[in-house]
């Protein structure tokens, strides 16, 4: 058992705790405590972190790291179908020179790891289109859902492309990396499909979270208004698109509904473009947002309505994306764009985003998101300049690695 001293303890599920003690024994947070004139003494610290803020490693509930082998390699875009389609192409060129998974690419998400824990990160939501993250992610020391994203426009037999798809969640019993599935998006997977992955996941592993990209871009709404536009057109470019399929005529979050993908265990990812009413519905049904703003100016999916996803209640969750998407893997560095486009939402409400709130959506909050007794002591954390008095606010300002320490390192 060991007790710790630092200047704040910000523990997620209440407010900071000035001049605090935590005490950590095998692993796991035994209690945490104010030592200030009001507060309790317990006792001395066996280790002082000094002045440093400590909170949960970060939860980056959603990232493409099978993806960062691609870093420079996609430039930034106008457009979200223009980006995809040489994101597309980026992976083409690198599979006829390379093949997947091949050694650049394990060692580019090896690398990646590395980042994301330099940078504070306890927890990820992984998606992969070939499963070449999990074992990588079993031998780090992050914890992780990775998610099989699945594609098929066209399929020939969506039950059993789903079956196939759904036996990667037997690797679920091992280690930290657990396995669930992942539809990519409306304009990629078809209804057909969908509804097979939501039957096979169900009676396989019905608490698995799963997870879609949904109203990333405008060209998605108009796609599910009238099927016209850029992504039918890419569709059609690469062959797969399906001429007995008809516009569904309604807006993404209906189009969920619709195909039996609206429930609490369904992770939304980036939602640049939903409605107010379509947030409210996600917010009734208690499904997490994930949002990523870095990576939609990147990909030119637009900016998110940071301020209407607060306002509507949706559980909000934060994720980097790609580093073919975004310079770095610093989930900070996302917590301080969302800053910038919503400088009146409290820094509590981020700072639970990047958290509890992607730690309830992953399925992992037993363990991780809050300081609270029980929980893992995977805890970070962050030198603060003794002027400052609102911590949680600095931690919106943009912190770099070498100012975070993992607490469980220090001797």
């Amino acid at each position: 058992m060991r007790r710790y001293r630092a200047a704040w303890v910000l523990p997620i599920a209440g407010p900071p705790i000035e001049n605090a003690t935590f005490t950590v024994d095998q692993g796991r947070v035994v209690s945490v405590e104010s030592t200030s004139p009001t507060g309790s003494a317990g006792g001395e610290a066996d280790v002082d972190l000094g002045s440093v803020v400590v909170l949960p490693g970060l939860v980056n509930a959603h990232a493409h790291i099978e993806l960062s082998y691609l870093e420079g390699r996609v430039a930034p875009a106008a457009a979200m179908p223009q980006w995809v389609d040489e994101l597309i192409g980026a992976r083409r060129e690198a599979s006829s020179a390379v093949g997947e998974p091949a050694p650049e690419v394990i060692a580019a998400i090896e690398r990646a790891i590395v980042e994301m824990r330099r940078h504070g990160t306890a927890l990820v939501g992984d998606i992969s289109n070939t499963l070449a993250t999990v074992e990588p992610l079993r031998r780090s020391p992050l914890a992780a859902v990775v998610f099989h994203e699945i594609l098929g426009f066209n399929p020939s037999d969506a039950d059993m492309d789903a079956a196939r798809a759904a036996e990667a969640i037997d690797l679920a019993g091992e280690g930290d990396a657990r396995v669930s599935l992942a539809a990519h998006a409306p304009y990629s997977v078809a209804p057909a499909l969908f509804e097979a992955l939501r039957r096979t996941v169900a009676a396989r592993c019905p608490d698995a979270p799963l997870a879609v990209h949904l109203a990333e871009s405008a060209e998605e709404v108009a796609f599910l208004a009238d099927g016209r536009g850029p992504w039918r057109q890419l569709l059609e470019r690469l062959g797969v698109w399906n001429p007995s399929w008809r516009a569904p005529a309604c807006g993404p979050v209906e189009f969920l509904e619709r195909v039996g993908w609206l429930g609490h265990r369904v992770v939304v990812v980036h939602g640049v473009h939903l409605q107010a009413a379509e947030l409210a519905v996600l917010a009734r049904r208690a499904m997490t947002l994930v949002t990523c703003p870095r990576s939609n100016a990147w990909t030119g999916a637009g900016t998110p309505p940071v301020e209407r996803f607060v306002e509507s209640g949706v559980p909000l969750a934060v994720g980097t994306d790609s580093l073919a998407s975004a310079p770095d893997l610093n989930l900070f560095s996302e917590l301080a764009r969302l800053r910038a486009l919503a400088p009146n939402v409290p820094a509590s409400v981020f700072l639970a985003s990047a958290t509890i709130g992607g730690a309830r959506a992953l399925g992992w909050d037993d363990a991780f998101g809050t300081i609270e007794s029980g929980k893992r002591a995977a805890l970070i954390a962050v030198t603060v300049p003794s002027p400052v008095t609102d911590v949680e606010e600095y931690l919106l300002g943009g912190i770099e690695a070498s100012t975070i320490t993992w607490v469980e390192d220090v001797a």
